[in-house]
């Protein structure tokens, strides 16, 4: 689909990657790009630039009423990028408790699902639309020192590719994009090097445009790609030896 006079939702917009996704947008052509934040007041940056096209709105992706009073009043999404996300960098048995890994399967799996319900049937209407699932490498494998969000971005991984196979009658693209470690808040605590977020947003965005449903962004990205693709368990083993104490 092309993004010039496309309208987008941007999930977790007040930063890193969702920041880059809503100023790239807005340098493509969008006619209208909805920028959303649990707290609109962290949409600041992006508002000084004082382009009417951004429109902030109040979004809890882990509140389904809230979900549905948006998707009944936003009636006009072509594009929907779920790109709010959680990470606790915990292991699965090193973690005190399950509050993290709930959490981020509230946020990485069960968010972006009732995003794409609530707003599908506005995205269908379009006659052309996209939905762009913002997930990570660590979708395909385990880091363990990041067990539970790991499995949070597999489990992800796996709805985006059913939501691709019962959207397809309906024209609606759906495309996963799985980057490596990026320079944001939320990947502080990875390894460099780090992939830029307006690298993420931009690469991401060509796939829609070129209509690439499986999308690794950067250079990093690809290479991890083709590393796995050759072969898998030499990957995961490797990745295997990040054990977090315990």
């Amino acid at each position: 689909m092309k993004i010039n006079g496309s309208v987008a939702l941007v999930t977790g917009a007040n930063r890193g990657i969702g920041q880059a996704f809503a100023r790239e947008l807005l340098s493509r052509g969008a006619s209208k790009i909805y920028i959303t934040a649990r707290n609109p007041a962290t949409l600041s940056d992006l508002l000084s630039t004082k382009d009417s096209r951004f429109v902030p709105l109040a979004l809890d992706v882990t509140n389904e009423a809230r979900i549905e009073a948006v998707a009944k009043m936003v009636t006009d999404v072509t594009l929907l990028i779920n790109n709010a996300g959680a990470a606790g960098f915990q292991g699965a048995m090193s973690a005190t408790d399950l509050a993290a890994a709930r959490r981020e399967m509230d946020v990485n799996y069960f968010g972006q699902l009732a995003m794409i319900r609530a707003f599908e049937s506005t995205i269908s209407s379009s006659g052309e639309g996209a939905i762009v699932n913002m997930l990570s490498f660590l979708s395909l494998v385990t880091l363990p020192a990041q067990g539970t969000y790991s499995a949070s971005k597999s489990a992800a991984l796996a709805m985006t590719r059913s939501v691709r196979a019962e959207l397809a009658s309906k024209a609606i693209l759906v495309v996963a994009s799985m980057p490596v470690q990026v320079d944001t808040d939320m990947g502080r605590y990875m390894p460099e090097p780090k992939l830029s977020p307006s690298v993420v947003a931009k690469e991401t965005l060509d796939a829609v445009e070129q209509r690439v449903d499986e999308v690794f962004p950067g250079e990093l990205s690809r290479q991890a790609s083709q590393a796995f693709a050759s072969d898998p368990k030499a990957l995961q083993a490797r990745l295997a030896q990040s054990i977090p104490r315990r």
